[in-house]
């Protein structure tokens, strides 16, 4: 089965709406590049038992994840320690992240600074472009910080550096028109004989009620394998011309 790539973004400053999420649209678009998609996003308060379940069932799920947020130095920083706990292994001061802090703080290392470091058994890190204080990979989990400045470029580093063979692996295409004159329910068919004909691709609809003098209308496509998107767009518009509804392209 193939891996999933997913996303977790961690931290109650979202739920409370003090932050707004930049991590999801930075992570598609990261793995659009690369030919990969990305199958969930999830966002999770500071709730440790909760957080605790949620990685037990991606870690056994076998999933690629991204993990953004909670694994600074505070109290209300528990993504370590969960990370730890859904995998049943101690945490401990990584040696190369000992090292990296080492060499950020100099003298001024304390004990808090030196608990960033602190990883479950078995992790390697991610280096930190910007402060030297690194995240950490377990289990195909990569957990970075929240800060977009610091994150980014290190998910970009595990991509590249250690998912480099899967580039291409879900590259897709996608084909859409604007079908006037019709309601979602009178697609309903024609978008399950595509959907049938070309197992390749996902069709899709999207209605709109119409801005800024646009008529109201529906986005009809398809997305998937290259090879067989333009075939299956071909499909739609036979089928929306066979139906008598107007359209255009996108």
């Amino acid at each position: 089965m193939t891996a999933a790539i997913g996303a977790l973004v961690i931290g109650d400053e979202i739920l409370v709406g003090k932050r707004s999420d930049k991590h999801f649209p930075f992570l598609v678009e990261a793995l659009t590049r690369r030919g990969l998609r990305l199958a969930f996003c999830e966002v999770h308060g500071d709730d440790p038992a909760r957080l605790t379940a949620t990685l037990k069932r991606t870690f056994a799920a076998g999933d690629i994840a991204f993990s953004f947020g909670g694994i600074g130095a505070t109290p209300d920083d528990h993504t370590r320690q969960c990370a730890a706990d859904a995998l049943g292994v101690p945490l401990a001061l990584h040696p190369d992240a000992e090292r990296e802090i080492r060499a950020r703080f100099g003298g001024e290392v304390t004990p808090n600074r030196l608990a960033m470091g602190t990883f479950p058994e078995g992790a390697s890190i991610i280096p930190n472009p910007v402060n030297r204080i690194p995240g950490f990979s377990i289990a195909e989990h990569h957990f970075v910080p929240g800060f977009p400045q610091m994150a980014w470029p290190m998910i970009e580093w595990v991509l590249d550096t250690k998912y480099a063979q899967l580039v291409d692996r879900d590259r897709w295409q996608e084909g859409s028109i604007l079908v006037f004159e019709a309601g979602e329910s009178q697609l309903i068919a024609l978008m399950e004989q595509v959907g049938a004909r070309f197992p390749g691709v996902k069709v899709f609809s999207l209605p709109s009620m119409g801005a800024g003098g646009e008529r109201r209308h529906v986005e009809l496509g398809v997305r998937g394998v290259p090879g067989e998107v333009p075939a299956a767009l071909e499909a739609l518009h036979a089928g929306v011309r066979e139906a008598g509804f107007p359209f255009r392209e996108t």
